[in-house]
């Protein structure tokens, strides 16, 4: 008797249907050398869902369930996280990750299982550019709107600059895009140097460069594209780059990163985010809830997050749910929605997120143990023509 009413229930449960639930993954870095950035992503994920559904992490009801994978940097992990993601663990959405590396080995998996990606934050143009599909959103900012934003900041009649950047994409990309902005301004690039990511000691490429601007008249200025340890900076300038008439000249980058900007005040350039520079609601919110959950600012990453988090929520609304992706791709296209750096628009020729980017110039103050980026001018969505590359 037990037994044959221990399998009607059984029955009964299997025949009543789960709640549906809205499944994310997120398929980031969370080891390895910038895992750093990871975690500002991860936390700002999360930030940006809660502030989007009034701290309820529902969408009209339907509960929002996060899942993490870490990809350790590594592109063939990356890869086979993400078809486990849609696979075996049916996420509506995934974002990620940190690496340009291991996103082009994500992008055809989106393509594969016809699911989307929304990139965040790697920045390597190629992603939204010739290796893209239309299964492919990027909610942080491409190599080009550094490059043009710096070249804005930057450029002009009769500099001339040298590039220093990582060997992978995101650093080659990068310097493409800077080279072709630069060529708008009347600037020239005159030599450019490539080295390993793990590079430590910056004295052979930073020789090669003096070498290559010493003899050069007019203002000079070294532009550094660099992503996590290494401190190129802080090392190059330590050997005087002045003596022969070069500035040292970068875009933002994270708070700790920040620290070798104070041996350079009045630097200029142009970064994605400061938590001091945007003003609105978004970012106002942002700012107080990080200092009083962690007792920290909010950095580069977290506003880049957060804006993927909101991202998703206004899609999935406009869509009407995440179980369509043919909907959820309608709904983006054009969409735009708020962030902690203002108005995002998904274009829709690419899926790139056009942004705001922020000209900013380096104070040392005294309450800050870093170089503080304080702004000089917003550079808005208008005033940069980011190609459309695929």
């Amino acid at each position: 008797m037990y037994r044959t009413i221990a399998l009607a229930l059984a029955a009964s449960l299997a025949a009543t249907p789960l709640a549906a639930e809205i499944r994310i993954a997120h398929v980031y870095g969370k080891t390895g050398p910038l895992e750093a950035y990871a975690k500002q992503s991860h936390d700002g994920l999360m930030l940006g869902l809660e502030y989007a559904t009034d701290g309820t992490m529902e969408i009209d009801g339907e509960p929002i369930v996060v899942i993490e994978k870490d990809t350790q940097l590594k592109p063939d992990i990356g890869k086979a996280l993400l078809a486990e993601a849609y696979g075996d663990d049916d996420a509506h959405i995934a974002v990620g990750p940190v690496s340009s590396g291991v996103a082009l080995a994500m992008l055809p998996v989106a393509q594969e299982y016809e699911r989307l990606l929304i990139v965040e934050p790697a920045v390597a143009d190629s992603i939204t550019g010739e290796n893209w599909n239309r299964y492919i959103f990027r909610t942080g900012r491409n190599s080009s709107q550094d490059a043009i934003s710096n070249a804005v900041a930057l450029g002009g009649e009769g500099v001339t600059v040298a590039t220093l950047a990582q060997d992978y994409a995101f650093g080659r990309d990068g310097v493409a895009a800077f080279k072709e902005a630069l060529e708008a301004t009347g600037a020239t690039v005159a030599h450019e140097e490539y080295v390993p990511t793990d590079t430590t000691d910056f004295t052979a490429a930073a020789e090669r460069i003096f070498q290559a601007m010493g003899d050069i008249e007019g203002e000079k200025k070294l532009f550094i594209i660099w992503a996590g340890g290494g401190n190129p900076m802080g090392k190059i300038n330590a050997m005087d780059p002045s003596r022969f008439g070069i500035e040292i000249a970068t875009g933002g980058n994270i708070l700790a990163a920040l620290t070798a900007h104070k041996e350079l005040p009045g630097m200029e350039g142009a970064t994605y985010y400061y938590y001091e520079i945007p003003q609105n609601p978004v970012n106002e919110w942002l700012v107080k809830t990080h200092f009083e959950r962690h007792g920290t600012p909010p950095d580069f990453f977290t506003a880049g997050g957060m804006s993927a988090g909101m991202a998703i929520v206004e899609a999935i609304r406009k869509a009407g749910g995440a179980e369509d992706t043919e909907a959820l791709i309608t709904a983006m296209e054009g969409m735009e929605w708020e962030t902690p750096k203002g108005t995002m628009r998904f274009r829709p020729e690419d899926h790139q997120a056009l942004q705001t980017m922020y000209h900013f110039r380096t104070e040392v103050q005294e309450d800050k143990d870093y170089g503080v980026p304080v702004l000089v001018r917003e550079i808005g969505i208008e005033d940069m023509n980011i190609p459309v590359r695929n």
